[in-house]
C-alpha cells in the first residue's frame, strides 16, 4: 500500500479530492491480496467515512492521518486489538477440524508444543480412522515434542475414540486435550455429521478450523461454511510464511464473524504464533512487526544478552560484532524468515530469503577474520582498501564480495535506527513524537532509514558523499 501514501497532497485536511487516488490504490492492493470483493467494498466505505474531513494534526502529514485510519480499520477488520486465546477449561478440550491437505495434523502438534511452552501438560487424540498414515503422523509428532498420543487404531468409531481420549486426559490430569479429526477433499454431509457428533460427545472448549492461507478469499468462505454447520470458535491459518497475499487474514472474521486465533509461519514445530490483528495490520502497511520480532528474540536469546542488544538498538550503536550477533540470533529465531518482520521487508520473496541466508553465511566468514578494532569500528574498512583486500584473502572471497557485505551491513544498521525510533515512540513527547512518527511513515517501504528522511529536509549542504557502498548511517547523536 506504500504507493497510496505517496499520492496524497499536502492539504490541511483529508478531502474527497485528495483521497480519491490513494483510496483507489488501497482498493487495488486489497483486491490483489485476494480479499473478497464484498469485504473490500465494506472496508473502503468505512475508511472513506472516517478519513473525509479529518483535520491533519499540526506537526504531522496527510499521509500519517490516512495511515492511522487505514491501520485502525485493518485492525478492526481482523478482530480488534489483542490476541484471542483459547477458551478456559480443565482440561481445555480443543477440537481440530479442516479439509484434507491443509496441515491440520501438523497444526495439532504445533498447538501442543505451544501449550507445552506455556507450562501446560497436553494429550493429543487421533480420531482419523480413514487414514492410518494420519494416526502414524500424529504419533511421530507426539514423540518429537514429548506429548503423549491416545489412539485406538482404525476399528473403533471416531466418536468413541474422542470420548475415551477425553476420559484418558482426565485420568492423567492433563491441562489440555487436542482432538485431531478426519479431513476431506471437499465439504460433504458425512464429514459435517461426524464433526457434529464428536463435538456433541466431548463438548470442546474450542473448535478450531485449520485453513490454508494460500487459498485467499476461499479460506473465508470455508470458515463461514464450517461455522454455520458446527459453530467453530475460531481459525488457525497455516502457510502464512509463504506467498499468501493476506486475503485470508483480512476476510475470515469479516465473512464468518469468528476470530483467527493462531497462524502458522513456518515448517518447524515451534512456528505457531498467536494472531494479533494490530501486528498483522502493521505488516500489511509495510511497517514490519517489531513486537513479534522482539518476542521471538526474548525466547531465543539469554536475558542478559537480550538486554545488551536492546540497549545497543535503542542507542542506535551498531558495529560488525552486533551484525554477527544479530545473524546468530536470527538463526536461533528461525533464520532469514525473521527479516519479514522488519519495516520495509514485508514483500521479500522466499528466493530472496534463501539468497540472503547464503550471503549471511559468507559474511560471517569475513567478520570472523577481521581484527578486533575492525569489528568495533566499521569505518576502518570503509577507509582502507588494504584492509578490505586482507579480509577478502583471509576469508577466501573476492573484494567485491567484501564490498557487498559492507553494503548489507549499512542497510541493516539503517534498520536498527528505524527500530530504535519505533521503540522510542512509546516515551517520546510533543513535537519529537510527531517528528519520529512522520519519519517512520515517510520511510515505510523505502530503502532508507527515517533519519535519512529528516536529513534530506534539512537546509544547507550535506557532507561530501562517501565511496559507493560505504554510506554508513551515522549513529544517533553523531549526525
Amino acid at each position: 500500500m506504500e504507493k497510496a501514501w505517496k499520492l496524497l497532497s499536502q492539504d490541511a485536511k483529508l478531502s474527497p479530492e485528495n483521497v480519491k487516488e490513494p483510496l483507489k490504490e488501497i482498493r487495488r492492493a486489497l483486491l490483489e491480496a485476494d480479499v473478497s470483493l464484498p469485504v473490500v467494498r465494506r472496508f473502503m466505505k468505512r475508511v472513506e467515512e472516517k478519513a473525509l474531513g479529518q483535520e491533519v494534526i499540526v506537526g504531522t502529514t496527510p499521509q500519517m492521518a490516512l495511515v492511522k485510519v487505514v491501520s485502525d480499520e485493518l485492525t478492526e477488520l481482523m478482530g480488534s486489538k489483542g490476541a484471542k486465546d483459547l477458551e478456559p477449561g480443565f482440561p481445555q478440550v480443543v477440537l481440530m477440524a479442516g479439509l484434507q491437505g491443509v496441515g491440520k495434523t501438523t497444526a495439532c502438534g504445533k498447538l501442543a508444543l505451544y501449550l507445552r511452552k506455556q507450562k501446560k501438560s497436553v494429550l493429543m487424540v487421533a480420531t482419523d480412522v480413514y487414514r492410518p498414515a494420519a494416526i502414524d503422523q500424529l504419533v511421530k509428532l507426539g514423540k518429537a515434542i514429548d506429548v503423549p498420543v491416545f489412539e485406538l487404531g482404525t476399528s473403533v468409531s471416531p466418536v468413541e475414540i474422542a470420548k475415551r481420549g477425553i476420559e484418558e486426559g482426565r485420568k492423567l490430569g492433563v491441562d489440555a486435550v487436542i482432538v485431531d479429526t478426519a479431513g476431506r477433499l471437499q465439504i460433504d454431509g458425512d464429514m459435517m455429521t461426524e464433526l457434529k457428533d464428536i463435538k456433541a460427545a466431548i463438548k470442546p472448549t474450542d473448535t478450531l478450523l485449520v485453513v490454508d492461507a494460500m487459498t485467499g478469499q476461499e479460506a473465508a468462505n470455508l470458515v463461514k461454511t464450517f461455522n454455520d454447520e458446527v459453530d467453530i470458535s475460531g481459525a488457525i491459518l497455516t502457510k502464512m510464511d509463504g506467498d499468501s497475499r493476506g486475503g485470508a487474514a483480512l476476510s475470515v472474521r469479516e465473512v464468518s464473524g469468528k476470530p483467527i486465533k493462531f497462524m502458522g509461519v513456518g515448517e518447524k514445530m515451534d512456528s505457531l504464533e498467536q494472531f494479533f490483528p494490530e501486528r498483522m495490520a502493521s505488516r500489511i502497511l509495510g511497517m514490519g512487526d517489531v513486537l513479534t520480532l522482539y518476542e521471538k528474540a526474548a525466547t531465543a536469546i539469554k536475558e542478559e544478552d537480550a538486554q545488551a542488544q536492546m540497549q545497543r538498538i535503542l542507542s542506535a550503536k551498531f558495529d560488525f560484532n552486533d551484525f554477527l550477533k544479530q545473524w546468530q540470533n536470527m538463526n536461533n529465531m528461525g533464520g532469514a524468515q525473521m527479516m519479514k518482520l522488519l519495516p520495509g521487508f514485508n514483500k521479500i520473496s522466499e528466493k530472496q530469503l534463501y539468497e540472503a541466508e547464503k550471503k549471511f553465511k559468507m559474511y560471517e566468514s569475513m567478520i570472523n577474520v577481521m581484527e578486533e578494532e575492525e569489528r568495533a569500528d566499521p569505518d576502518l574498512l570503509a577507509k582502507s582498501a588494504g584492509r578490505r583486500r586482507r579480509v577478502a584473502q583471509a576469508s577466501g572471497h573476492s573484494e567485491t564480495e567484501v564490498t557487498s557485505m559492507m553494503a548489507s551491513f549499512t542497510q541493516m544498521r539503517a534498520q536498527m535506527v528505524t527500530m530504535s525510533k519505533m521503540m522510542k515512540l512509546n516515551t517520546a513527547e510533543g513535537q519529537q513524537d510527531q517528528q519520529l512518527m512522520q519519519e517512520l511513515v515517510e520511510s515505510a517501504g523505502r530503502k532508507v532509514s527515517p533519519g535519512m528522511v529528516r536529513r534530506k529536509k534539512e537546509k544547507g549542504p550535506g557532507p561530501a558523499p562517501k565511496p559507493k557502498g560505504f554510506g554508513f548511517a551515522a549513529p544517533a547523536g553523531k549526525q
